[in-house]
């Protein structure tokens, strides 16, 4: 079993509003991203919020039956390196072959992409990053959490799809839909 990151701390500055409580084809993308990890067998899935304010009001628009683990970032809105630092320290997520990282900006991604990640990895990954053929999407890669960390404590300023392309790394091609991220309001047109 893969666990699971949804990094859901950002201020959603560009797009006006919370990202996470945006419909897309009638369900808000936070529910659509936890449905695809979920349905993914990847479970339980931990979701890292800035402040515990946002716990209820994700809860009320996710599937109650799904098993979440909420942690509410030390540093509110310092960034998804320093989120993904902090989560993986936690020593049952050191445990963990590969942890599944994702965002809640990504609504069309699905259970078949996470899949697809799971059956990809080599061996020798340290991690598996997705790319469009035009951009690569650091924030949605199947990462092994000791390399990581190892490698994010270094404290480099460097844009994350820089430190993971410092590491043993692969590319995963995916759709280019799929791995649309949501940041402005004409994204979702």
């Amino acid at each position: 079993m893969v666990r699971t990151l949804l990094l859901a701390g950002g201020k959603s500055s560009r797009m006006g509003k919370d990202k996470a409580m945006i419909e897309v084809d009638g369900e808000c993308c936070i529910s659509r991203v936890v449905n695809a990890l979920y349905s993914s067998n990847e479970k339980p899935v931990r979701i890292a919020v800035s402040n515990t304010e946002y716990i209820k009001k994700y809860s009320e628009v996710i599937d109650s039956k799904i098993n979440i683990e909420w942690v509410v970032d030390e540093n509110q809105y310092a960034g998804p390196i320093e989120s993904i630092t902090e989560n993986l320290e936690d020593p049952e997520f050191l445990k963990e072959d590969f942890i599944q990282l994702s965002t809640v900006d990504v609504p069309w991604v699905t259970n078949d992409f996470f899949n697809c990640l799971k059956s990809s990895i080599k061996k020798e990954d340290d991690v598996l990053i997705p790319t469009d053929g035009e951009n690569i999407h650091p924030l949605l890669s199947l990462i092994k959490p000791e390399v990581v960390l190892n490698k994010l404590r270094e404290g480099s300023k460097k844009p994350l799809s820089i430190q993971f392309c410092e590491i043993n790394y692969s590319l995963y091609q995916g759709d280019l839909k799929i791995l649309k991220n949501v940041n402005y309001p004409q994204d979702l047109e």
